[in-house]
This record gives C-alpha cells, sequence and structure tokens, in this order.
C-alpha cells in the first residue's frame, strides 16, 4: 500500500506538467511486474463485501485487474508516460479468463500501456493486464483509459444507435461513500471517485462511482452456475453519487441505467465450461 499511495503522490505532483493531446506522444516500452504471489485474504474478502460476490469459491474475474492496478498505476504515473493520470476516466474493459483462480493461486502480473487513441473528447490510452501461472497466460484484460481535453475534431459524431432495453432485475441505492469504499478496498482512489469538491475539479458534479465497481456488481448480481470466461463492459456515462440504478440482464447481456432509462454500462459475458472450470481448481 506505501507503495500505491507513492505512485497517487507522484501522479498528482506530475500531472499538472504533461500536455493531453500532444501529437509527438508516444508510450514508454516498460513492462511492470509482480512476482508469482498469492491472493491475500484481508483485500479479498473486503473487495467481495463491497462489490457483493460471494465470501468463498473461486477469484472474481475482475480481481486480477485490481490485483494489477499498482502496477498500472506506476507505469502512468512515471516519468515518460504522455498522459496526466489525475482525472483519468475508465472508458472500456475486456477480459478474458482461460481458467478460474483461485486464491491460493500464485499469480504473477504484467502491466503495459499498448496504444494512444485519439477520442473525440480527448485521447485514450490502452493499458493490459496479464496474469500468468507458472509461465501459463491465464488471464488478461485491455482497459481504455481516456485524457480529456480539447480536441480539433469539428465533425459531430454520427449519433449511436439506441441501446436495447434489457429486462429490469434489481435496483440499487449507491450512497455517497461508495466511492471511498471501494477505493479503499481496492486502491483506486482517483478523486474524480471521492467527494464532491474532488469530483468538480474535473468537471464531475459530485463523485462518480467506479466504473470497474459497477462492472462487478453487475457480475456478482448474476446467477454464478459457471465461472466468467470473458466480459466486455463499455462505460457509457458516469453514475453519479448517491444516486438509484437499476440492474438489467437477458443472461447473457447486462446494464446499468439511471433515472429516465440513461444507460451508464453496458456489457457482455460467456462462461467457462464446467470441464474447464475443473481443470482450474487447485
Amino acid at each position: 500500500m506505501p507503495s500505491l499511495l507513492l505512485s497517487l503522490a507522484r501522479g498528482a505532483a506530475t500531472s499538472p506538467f504533461k500536455r493531453a493531446g500532444r501529437p509527438d506522444a508516444t508510450l514508454p516500452a516498460d513492462r511492470h511486474h509482480r512476482p508469482a504471489a498469492p491472493v491475500a485474504p484481508g483485500p479479498l474478502a473486503a473487495y467481495r463485501r463491497i462489490c457483493g460476490f460471494a465470501e468463498t469459491g473461486p477469484l472474481p474475474v475482475t480481481y486480477p485487474h485490481v490485483l494489477g492496478f499498482p502496477l498500472a498505476m506506476r507505469l502512468m504515473t512515471g516519468r515518460h508516460f504522455p498522459l496526466p493520470v489525475t482525472g483519468l476516466v475508465h472508458t472500456w474493459i475486456e477480459i478474458t479468463a482461460q481458467r478460474a483462480l483461485h486464491p491460493t493461486d500464485r499469480i504473477e502480473l504484467t502491466v503495459y500501456a499498448e496504444a494512444l487513441t485519439p477520442h473525440r473528447r480527448g485521447t485514450e490510452v490502452t493499458v493490459v493486464t496479464q496474469a500468468r501461472l507458472a509461465d501459463e497466460l491465464v488471464w488478461e484484460s485491455r482497459s481504455g483509459y481516456l485524457s480529456r481535453h480539447t480536441t480539433r475534431t469539428t465533425t459531430p459524431p454520427a449519433p449511436a444507435a439506441p441501446d436495447p432495453a434489457l429486462p429490469a432485475v434489481t435496483e440499487w441505492r449507491l450512497p455517497a461513500d461508495l466511492g471511498r469504499r471501494y477505493g479503499a478496498a481496492s486502491g483506486d482512489r482517483n478523486p474524480i471517485h471521492l467527494y464532491p469538491l474532488t469530483a468538480r475539479l474535473f468537471g464531475f458534479p459530485r463523485a462518480i462511482a467506479h466504473g470497474m465497481w459497477t462492472v462487478a456488481r453487475c457480475l456478482a448480481e448474476a446467477p454464478q452456475a459457471h465461472p466468467v470466461h470473458s466480459v466486455r463492459a463499455d462505460f457509457r456515462a458516469p453514475v453519479l453519487l448517491p444516486g438509484t440504478v437499476t440492474y438489467a440482464s437477458d443472461g447473457t447481456a447486462f446494464q446499468l441505467r439511471g433515472d429516465g432509462g440513461r444507460v451508464h454500462l453496458t456489457g457482455t459475458t460467456a462462461r467457462i465450461s464446467p470441464e474447464a472450470a475443473r481443470d482450474g481448481r487447485s
């Protein structure tokens, strides 16, 4: 935890000196590693509670992303990373798990930046997190993070096709301190999630929920007959805290909707077969 806090402090200190959207920006070739180690039970238990996962069983498919977060922070707060880390917004994530992972597995992690992409609202970076067991790649995520800034794009984007209205399953009332509680469990203390004042510094009227909490909470709500094999989630609009949202799903696709039917999150899942789940038992 001290190294993570140091990374956050370094990111806050260096962000004002980084100019997003610089045309000659390049990504560092650094790859950050965590040696093979079992999962610490305390943080895992806190994560399961705040996201609604079962207290025992395989790791939530989102949890290796949380384990890799200190490495991602070290990468994105590094001197040669071109975007200011403060205020970065998570825009999408893709996760692929080759097998179910368990708390006793000795997981090795690698994190690196893969691409910089122009976005109509700024510049987006793709960050890759990989988990290995005994040198075998068993889990991988790709995430998009948006650094918002003015762009030269003058053509408005084509209107997106409306999202299909999935069947509503349940409603959640989200407390004002959800961002602080999830930040304590995950280590992600981006100021846009913590307090209204710190969120307003980056253009949000109130603190917003972590995108990774919304994905994890949706996955925890779904039936858990077999572990999730793959997830694709897109964060469409921030979830303001406090607030009320509706979880909707048809069994494969899922959504998080707010007032007036506004879609905050869309996603799809596929599940590991029973045979693969058995093969992955430690």
